[in-house]
């Protein structure tokens, strides 16, 4: 049998057109597969969820600060918080507390088995006041995390005598203030506390009620913003007059009283 040129140049052309059908089926075969691989990705592809970041730990709370009141800056203290405007009072508790002077004579001091810092601490902090500012300040690190509490403040009068004087104050209470802005008229509270017992518990217990309802509310001529001493300008002169017959010697007093005493005669 013969075969010519031409057919053996076609034979190949035969067989590809023989196979096309199978390639194109093929062809739609394997965009399928790669279609689906796709959408199916394998483990290595799989991307791990982001577990979720740990709960932040609550920020520590430190105590409220404690203002210094001086007879040149108290009023300025008590109105920094205070907004214009504002209608409802900014509450201030202030600790009267002193040294051994106006807190009635030295905290008893035992000899035995008492170490040096806390023989240091009672001779520089002397007076009965001694535990009550412990208690007040332990209560400023309570009072920090409870929302609206009181400004806290505390006025020595042992450093601050005529300021003292001029309220009428004397150690061993807590004055409460609800300023507003001037010239509303500002309430003022006080609360006598016990110099040897008193807890941080007993001062916690005051803000758990009305302002009215734990404390006295002050109606003298000694009220530091409503009395008429302060209104005329007259409480000042008369607590620098109150310090002096206190700083005096009693055998001053005595000589002063007979001088005048005698001129009368």
């Amino acid at each position: 049998m013969r075969f010519s040129a031409t057919a053996v140049l076609a034979l190949p052309l035969l067989a590809a057109a023989a196979e096309s059908p199978f390639a194109q089926y093929k062809a739609k075969f394997q965009n399928f597969l790669s279609s689906f691989g796709a959408s199916a990705p394998s483990t290595a592809d799989k991307v791990e969820p982001v577990a979720a970041p740990a709960k932040a730990k609550a920020k520590k709370v430190g105590p409220k600060k404690i203002e210094s009141l001086t007879l040149h800056g108290w009023n300025e203290t008590l109105f920094a918080p205070v907004k214009p405007g504002a209608t409802s009072p900014e509450e201030w508790w202030v600790l009267i507390t002193g040294g051994n002077k106006t807190c009635f004579g030295a905290t008893p001091i035992t000899p035995h088995n008492i170490d040096a810092p806390t023989l240091l601490t009672s001779i520089l902090m002397t007076g009965r006041c001694l535990e009550l500012e412990k208690a007040f300040n332990e209560s400023a690190v309570k009072l920090a995390t409870v929302p609206k509490s009181p400004h806290l403040a505390r006025l020595d009068c042992e450093t601050e005598p005529i300021l003292c004087n001029s309220w009428s104050a004397s150690a061993g209470a807590v004055w409460a203030f609800e300023m507003l802005p001037s010239p509303a008229p500002i309430n003022v509270y006080w609360k006598p506390l016990n110099l040897s017992s008193t807890s941080t518990k007993d001062i916690m217990e005051l803000n758990d009620k009305p302002i009215p309802e734990s404390f006295r509310i002050i109606d003298s001529y000694f009220h530091p913003y409503n009395g008429v001493l302060h209104q005329y300008g007259l409480a000042i002169p008369l607590a620098y007059l109150i310090w002096g017959l206190n700083v005096l010697p009693s055998w001053a007093m005595m000589l002063i009283i007979s001088f005048f005493s005698r001129s009368f005669m």
